[in-house]
């Protein structure tokens, strides 16, 4: 789980997977010509000159001026030649449109999972940690620890997507290690945790065997959150990059470590594990509307610069791992980095911390602390109102296209032209059909 820390910003890792740029693709560019003796021909020439294979060419009365024709040429060309191509055209003619009729030319684009099984390709890029700790680590003196830590590694780097996560028996000094920490978080969350917390908390003992003396197994865990929202686990070895992790969310998977902490301090850990995870973030994503917010981050990161998933990994962080929101009039914990932390958690809400509202303009832009607590918490007044925000602010990520989720196939759509926005179209009109229906019958019933 990447619970975006020090490797985000200092160990950033250059996951692009450009096309060669020399791979021939087939493009449509749209200009318009004034209405005069030989323009045409002068435009054409160019794409001979410049050895571009035109495929087709329709001409349009333009709709922006009488005076003027529109050309639809649809191109094969390579990205070099394409660029050249656009340059010189500029200068004799006006550019209309330009855009890719397949995924050829989204050359600048950072590589992205089309669907759930290419979560593979990029789940085992871990950063650090994984069965490799570093000389501050708790376990790093400890050989038994650290040979427990390569068995968990490697279940994790074996695990490929549809398989059932392995199961663990786990030895009496974890187990031991995550009832310190269960028991103790235990004491705050009535006063510390937000409501939406509380109410899913019970649901983790009732349905994964989340105890004091029991520690859950992924699997059940997973198969509980597939059925309140959708979301599923899948384990991982150690840190992911920001945008291998935030691409996992856009497809409703939660990255997860299974290993315990160090028993030498059971309240401290400088890296997620499974009571992180499960104490921290799995009640919150067993909520619709807080399920449905994580993803949307992990949306907006798909094929995105890396500044860009920077500025998105900032906000997840403010948030998912340490938000605050506003309930009754208190401030309540949401954020899983604040609910697995005995000591910031009572931090952040003693009334000494440092709090402003959630702005992803502002928030994006804050420096994340990791060895010592955060400067400033950031507050919501409620999921939706972060979520409103974030889809806002998503807007302004500049991408040539957007995505949207297919829950049906597990995949994302990506929308970049007509034919791929008309199809969503169409879908809303059958979901507003049977809104329609719905109210239609509501009203008979009621006798409206």
């Amino acid at each position: 789980h990447s619970s975006i820390n020090k490797s985000t910003f200092t160990k950033i890792e250059e996951n692009t997977e450009k096309k060669n740029t020399s791979e021939k693709g087939r493009a449509t560019i749209i200009f318009s010509l004034k209405n005069e003796v030989g323009g045409l021909v002068k435009a054409l020439k160019l794409f001979q000159e410049n050895h571009v294979n035109l495929v087709h060419i329709e001409s349009r009365k333009s709709k922006r001026r009488n005076s003027e024709f529109e050309i639809f040429v649809d191109c094969d060309s390579n990205h070099e030649q394409l660029n050249e191509i656009i340059q010189l055209l500029r200068k004799h003619v006006n550019i209309v449109d330009m855009e890719p009729t397949d995924n050829s030319y989204m050359y600048d684009v950072p590589w992205f999972p089309k669907k759930i099984s290419d979560l593979d390709k990029c789940a085992n890029r871990v950063l650090m940690y994984g069965s490799e700790l570093d000389a501050d680590h708790p376990g790093f003196k400890d050989n038994v620890y650290r040979k427990r830590r390569k068995y968990f590694a490697d279940l994790a780097m074996a695990y490929k997507h549809g398989d059932p996560i392995p199961r663990i028996e786990f030895t009496e000094e974890e187990v031991k290690t995550w009832g310190v920490v269960y028991r103790e978080l235990n004491k705050l969350y009535p006063t510390h945790a937000c409501r939406e917390y509380l109410k899913n908390l019970p649901l983790l003992s009732k349905y994964c065997e989340c105890r004091e003396d029991n520690i859950p197994q992924l699997e059940d865990v997973s198969r509980f959150l597939r059925e309140r929202t959708g979301f599923t686990i899948r384990p991982v070895a150690g840190y992911l990059s920001p945008r291998d992790f935030l691409a996992g969310l856009a497809f409703r998977v939660f990255h997860c470590t299974q290993y315990v902490r160090h028993s030498s301090d059971p309240l401290y850990t400088p890296e997620p594990d499974t009571c992180h995870e499960l104490l921290g973030h799995v009640p919150l994503l067993a909520e619709p509307s807080f399920a449905q917010f994580s993803q949307e981050i992990g949306l907006a990161s798909l094929g995105a610069s890396d500044d860009s998933v920077q500025k998105l990994a900032t906000c997840y962080f403010f948030t998912v791992e340490f938000g605050l929101c506003k309930q009754e009039g208190q401030l309540r914990a949401y954020g899983a980095g604040l609910l697995s932390s005995i000591s910031e958690l009572k931090h952040a809400l003693s009334g000494n911390a440092r709090i402003m509202p959630f702005d992803p303009k502002v928030t994006s832009k804050q420096e994340c602390i990791i060895t010592t607590f955060q400067d400033v918490y950031f507050v919501s007044d409620s999921f939706e109102e972060a979520k409103v925000k974030m889809r806002e602010f998503a807007k302004t990520i500049k991408r040539p296209f957007t995505v949207r989720y297919n829950p049906y196939t597990q995949s994302v759509d990506v929308l970049k032209d007509t034919p791929s926005i008309n199809s969503v179209v169409e879908e809303l009109r059958h979901e507003l059909d049977i809104v329609g229906d719905a109210l239609s019958r509501l009203n008979k019933q009621l006798g409206v």
